[in-house]
């Protein structure tokens, strides 16, 4: 092979999903904290869809590496199965060998073991991969298990991550009972042409590049053009490019390198191509993804209020809330980051409807508070403060267009600083 030839310490671009190769854009980071949401939440139930090689195989490896260790999975990835062999599958992830259970002993042990972890203290976490071969069938069988309760709340946490088309059957009629159940639900894109390129240097590093380079500077604009940000064709171009170049006794990838290779693997353009569910990139959107700008022909969501982030009286950042989650906290992977260390890495989170706005806190340290009384749940009304450690977030409520100029907001004075502890 041509780790000899790059001086790498392993094979940068293998399929495999291995999360120490994880590169986390934007979007793989806001997929990551929504599945690390239903670690938050007792009835967290989150739906991730992308299309195919867009690394949502690798965000799942990835966030179960990092789960703490009270924490209980069920991994299923062989999806084309029957409501009783998926339950089989989910007890056989428990530890159990189900394999003589009728459906109605399937259910009453897992919903024995479900109930007895809980009570132990322990989450349990439900992980499907692959999720839109599931039947409709199938699907209200999950749905029955995310019903699972004590007198408190619910024991079963859910990912189900999946093509596209998962959408489509989660939204179809006889399944509105279990959308109704779904919290959170997000779209991976493919990577646009900087994240692209930040992503083959990643693994590059990863692997043992320590700086070098390995692929010349005007490789990039071509691979995008051919692969259109996907991951996985990223990794078929870019490990057959590094094989070619070596077979040639290149130091380093050329264009012409590039240029070979796609002959050899007989692709056309990503934009061009007809037949292929792989969401299609228009001239526009690749200039535009080119200067790291997003291009889209659909209108911006209705803006239905505003928050303004301050501190020490002078408003840092703003935010419009439009029908949807925004989720605050301390790391780049919220919507809106505060660095501070009185504030948790996911500290609460604002939820947005055509009706209201209501602020959750998320389990953080130091909670959140509105005039010095700290809240779990609050609706949002024109004009509050909520207070996070040393910031105070403004709400402005522009359902009602009958604000006057002269009371447009002013920097927010500090509340006492009773939240900091």
């Amino acid at each position: 092979m041509y780790l000899e030839q790059f001086r790498l310490k392993e094979l940068p671009f293998r399929l495999s999903p291995d999360p120490e190769f994880l590169y986390l854009s934007k979007a793989h980071a806001r997929a990551k904290a929504y599945m690390e949401s239903t670690i938050w939440f007792a009835d967290g139930f989150v739906v991730i869809t992308g299309e195919i090689g867009c690394g949502k195989t690798t965000l799942i490896e990835t966030f179960l590496k990092e789960l703490q260790q009270d924490v209980v999975v069920a991994q299923v990835n062989q999806t084309q199965v029957s409501s009783i062999e998926f339950l089989q599958s989910v007890l056989v992830q428990f530890g159990f060998k189900p394999f003589r259970m009728k459906k109605a002993e399937l259910l009453a042990t897992l919903n024995d073991f479900l109930v007895e972890q809980y009570r132990a203290g322990r989450k349990l976490v439900l992980v499907v991969d692959e999720a839109q071969n599931l039947t409709s069938t199938v699907l209200e069988e999950v749905r029955l298990l995310s019903g699972i309760e004590t007198t408190k709340e619910k024991v079963l946490r859910i990912i189900l991550a999946g093509q596209p088309e998962l959408n489509d059957k989660l939204d179809a009629p006889d399944l509105e009972q279990l959308a109704q159940r779904i919290r959170l639900r997000f779209h991976l894109p493919a990577l646009s042409s900087s994240e692209m390129r930040n992503y083959i240097l990643h693994r590059l590093e990863v692997a043992g590049s320590q700086g070098r380079e390995i692929f010349s500077a005007d490789c990039f604009d071509l691979i995008y053009r051919y692969t259109g940000g996907v991951p996985r064709l990223i990794n078929t171009m870019c490990d057959t490019a590094l094989l070619a170049a070596s077979t040639d006794n290149h130091d380093v990838v050329s264009r012409d390198d590039i240029t070979a290779v796609i002959a050899e693997l007989q692709w056309s353009e990503y934009a061009s191509r007809s037949g292929t569910r792989l969401m299609r990139v228009t001239p526009e959107e690749v200039a535009a993804a080119s200067t790291g700008e997003r291009h889209t022909s659909e209108a911006a969501p209705q803006a239905l209020a505003r928050i303004l982030l301050a501190s020490g009286g002078r408003t840092v950042a703003e935010r419009t809330l439009a029908p949807g989650r925004l989720i605050i906290g301390r790391t780049g992977a919220n919507d809106l980051q505060i660095e501070s260390r009185f504030v948790s890495r996911h500290h609460c989170q604002i939820v947005t409807t055509h009706q209201s706005c209501v602020i959750e806190d998320l389990n953080s340290t130091n909670g959140i508070f509105l005039h010095s009384k700290r809240v779990r749940y609050h609706n949002l009304n024109d004009g509050d403060v909520i207070t996070i450690g040393q910031h105070e977030l403004l709400y402005i409520d522009e359902r009602s267009l009958q604000r006057a100029p002269s009371e447009a907001p002013q920097p927010v004075e500090p509340h006492p600083a009773d939240a900091e502890t």
